[in-house]
């Protein structure tokens, strides 16, 4: 799926129904709804009252009472007045509404992608969520606090436009129904190209936009491989072809507006001359002249605001489908419907039993193939083996982010799909590979691990992890910013700052992936300290590809294409001199094997 980054651009449905999916969202305000709908009804009606006093007023000036005059023209104020009052008062209402509803939407999305697993994630960009999140809703907005109400206050105004027009003149009216046709046959046909010209402009700045994130997000590899002019030039040429597309959009619309104003003041020229004649002929006053212009002014306008909100509402629908489809998405993993709670206090006891796994963006390939593993309470066990043997996607399947296709996993005795994924995983402490840096400070960053840990916990943590000295030498020590995917922190100070979250949370299972593999020698002596006294008393995975941090793990287990094929003590998988006795000679140089 292709993020979108305009509302133009947003794809449109065919079945304006799909804005019945809005309607949960709705009912619970429905009373502020009424109340919106009664203002815009209010203000409907005396919108189609104005022209009648306005009427009044111009005839009024035929009349010798100078009194009914005045009162004319009181009475024309106070229907402005209460035309003004109404507006307002249904401005506030439906944008409220909108602001609202569309909270609510957001909010329920979130909360909903945010308990997905990763399995969901394959299958759609995070950029479409967060396109959906943004943009889709956005357009509701608009609909729901906007066009909604338009939309039937011209249909209100069309309806009852149409029949004071036809009161005031048949004749006139008539007329003005064979103009119709004339001025709506251009507007369809050219319409339908703008919008084909407006998506195709849509698309080349959806491209160009893609091409500069793309480029400026990696322009240190970019200037590295001195590729700056082949960029500039792809971008350029991107760029050229948006205005190229855009020129073509601004000629049509250019011919359409001639078209159409020109037959538009032809047709009204027309009509005021038929209408001028008759009131030469004293056929009709110039007051009922002058209504019906305005009563015709006002339906023109009615059926030119109801063209461009279809198009929104069409677009609105197509967000509403998007909108509903990822609230109503299925997930892979799903917690029970009664889950089983996690025996209290954890021991960390951890059973794979003939496991099988694929990902399901590869589902040709086992990650895992009949794996069994125990691993016993305060154990501190290492899986070691080449890239892609599995050793992640151990942790992976332990923290239920995926669910293997055939075996069972179990936690202290009770099976993880029984129980609350929340449940278990407070009891398990991660490093990943990849450490994740918050856009906050570092003290929020390490606290992410236990939030109501104090500020001294949270510097003990950092010590623990080597970094205390790094993080008091920022400018504002602990409460330094540290960007964007923490890109004031090196790599190492990284893993040092995702250290020390592991270990302020101070779980009884912890797992490493990794955890070192970022850090300098002296670094990663200090690290390995704190872990393995961490690891005391607690349960503990480790991946690990140098084999020097896990040489006095209690056990070390070998992987090699998704299987088990070793495991012992460091001493005995040298002595039996398999994959790891090879992996450890490529190693260790100095002979210390």
């Amino acid at each position: 799926m292709a993020d979108r980054s305009s509302v133009e651009d947003r794809p449109k449905s065919k079945r304006v129904g799909a804005l019945r999916g809005l309607v949960p969202f709705l009912w619970p305000y429905r009373g502020l709804a009424a109340l919106a709908l009664l203002a815009l009804v209010l203000t409907a009606s005396v919108s189609l009252v104005l022209p009648l006093a306005v009427r009044r007023v111009i005839d009024g000036f035929n009349d010798a009472n100078a009194a009914l005059l005045d009162q004319y023209f009181a009475a024309a104020l106070g229907i402005a007045a209460l035309l003004a009052v109404g507006t307002g008062f249904r401005y506030y209402l439906v944008t409220r509404l909108g602001e609202r509803v569309v909270a609510d939407i957001r909010r329920a999305l979130f909360d909903r992608v945010l308990g997905m697993s990763p399995a969901f994630f394959e299958r759609i960009l995070t950029g479409e969520i967060l396109s959906r999140i943004t943009t889709d809703t956005t357009l509701i907005l608009s609909v729901i606090g906007s066009s909604v109400s338009v939309a039937l206050r011209n249909v209100l105004i069309l309806l009852g436009g149409l029949v004071l027009m036809f009161l005031t003149s048949a004749k006139l009216t008539g007329l003005v129904l064979l103009i119709v046709p004339a001025i709506i046959v251009p507007i369809v046909g050219l319409g339908r190209r703008l919008r084909a010209l407006s998506r195709e402009n849509q698309d080349w700045i959806a491209s160009s936009s893609g091409a500069a994130s793309e480029a400026l997000l990696s322009v240190q590899t970019v200037q590295a491989f001195t590729h700056e002019g082949a960029t500039r030039s792809q971008f350029a040429d991107v760029t050229e072809k948006s205005f190229a597309a855009a020129k073509a959009r601004i000629r049509t619309r250019a011919v359409m507006t001639v078209i159409v104003i020109f037959l538009t003041f032809a047709g009204i020229v027309g009509v005021l001359w038929v209408g001028a004649r008759d009131v030469r002929a004293d056929a009709m006053s110039v007051g009922a002249l002058i209504q019906f212009v305005i009563y015709a002014v006002m339906v023109a306008g009615a059926v030119g605001a109801l063209s461009e909100i279809w198009g929104e509402l069409q677009r609105a629908a197509g967000a509403t489908e998007r909108l509903v489809e990822l609230l109503g998405a299925e997930d892979t993993v799903q917690d029970p419907v009664r889950p089983i709670a996690l025996p209290r206090p954890v021991r960390g006891e951890i059973s794979f039993q003939d496991v099988t796994f694929r990902y399901p963006a590869r589902p040709e390939a086992s990650a895992l193939n009949g794996v069994s593993l125990h691993v016993k309470p305060g154990e501190t066990v290492a899986l070691v083996g080449p890239s892609g043997a599995g050793k992640t996607t151990i942790l992976q399947l332990l923290m239920r982010f995926y669910d293997p296709q055939s075996g069972r996993i179990t936690l202290d005795g009770v099976a993880l799909p029984d129980m609350a994924r929340g449940d278990f995983r407070q009891a398990i402490a991660l490093v990943p590979q990849d450490p994740v840096i918050f856009a906050a400070s570092a003290r929020e960053n390490i606290r992410f691990g236990r939030l109501d840990a104090s500020d001294a916990e949270v510097e003990a943590a950092a010590k623990a992890a080597a970094a205390h000295d790094f993080l008091t030498a920022l400018p504002q020590g602990y409460d330094s910013y540290l960007g964007e995917r923490g890109v004031m922190l090196s790599g190492g100070q990284k893993q040092r700052v995702a250290i020390a979250r592991a270990i302020l949370r101070d779980a009884p299972i912890l797992l490493l992936d990794e955890a070192t593999s970022a850090l300098d020698a002296e670094s990663e002596r200090l690290v390995q300290a704190a872990v393995e006294k961490l690891s005391e008393g607690r349960t503990t995975l480790v991946v690990a590809h140098r084999l020097a941090t896990v040489k006095r793990a209690d056990r070390i287990v070998v992987f090699d294409q998704g299987r088990i094929v070793a495991q012992g003590t460091h001493d005995q998988l040298v002595a039996e001199d398999g994959l790891y006795a090879r992996l450890a000679r490529l190693q260790f140089t100095d002979g210390s094997v």
